[in-house]
């Protein structure tokens, strides 16, 4: 991993505790906003299928719980990762709520959000399950909550993020 101040970041873990992109020990990241009471929660489903499938490889699906979207994570973050763990057997990381929009969004997302998707268009988190892909150079991609975390187009990208890291 090279350093990059995106993956310097710090944020709260589950736990309490303080920690950064690269204390994960990921190569390469899929960044999502997540929430248990929303229409895209099913998603959950292809996120776990990603970490499983790419996790040996230096991936990880990592989520950041935000209840700003109509209070579609209310819970505390232990029935957050209850939820989590018995409704989809999510393995990878589920960290401490955050914002992601308005001036008091965390600075990972602050960062994250200059990105612009495919069509160009930066700024705003515009619901639950928006994703970024983050590589082992801090370099990100910006997948809209509407895409399916197994759409080809995201699954290629994993790969060619993983590719560019196992180099």
């Amino acid at each position: 991993m090279t350093a990059s101040p995106l993956r310097q970041i710090p944020f709260t873990d589950a736990t309490g505790a303080e920690k950064t992109l690269d204390d994960l020990g990921a190569d390469v990241m899929l960044i999502v906003n997540v929430a248990s009471k929303c229409g895209l929660t099913p998603q959950y489903t292809q996120l776990e299928e990603l970490q499983r499938r790419f996790g040996d490889r230096g991936f990880s699906v990592v989520g950041f719980p935000c209840n700003q979207f109509f209070g579609q994570e209310p819970g505390s973050m232990e029935q957050i990762l209850e939820f989590c763990s018995t409704s989809y057997g999510v393995t990878f990381p589920v960290n401490d709520k955050v914002k992601v929009n308005g001036r008091s969004a965390h600075e990972l997302y602050q960062a994250l959000k200059q990105t612009p998707d495919a069509g160009g268009k930066a700024g705003r988190v515009e619901w639950n399950f928006e994703k970024f892909l983050v590589g082992a150079d801090g370099s990100v991609q910006r997948f809209r909550p509407r895409q399916k975390p197994d759409d080809p187009e995201i699954v290629a990208a994993i790969e060619r993020a993983l590719a560019d890291a196992e180099r």
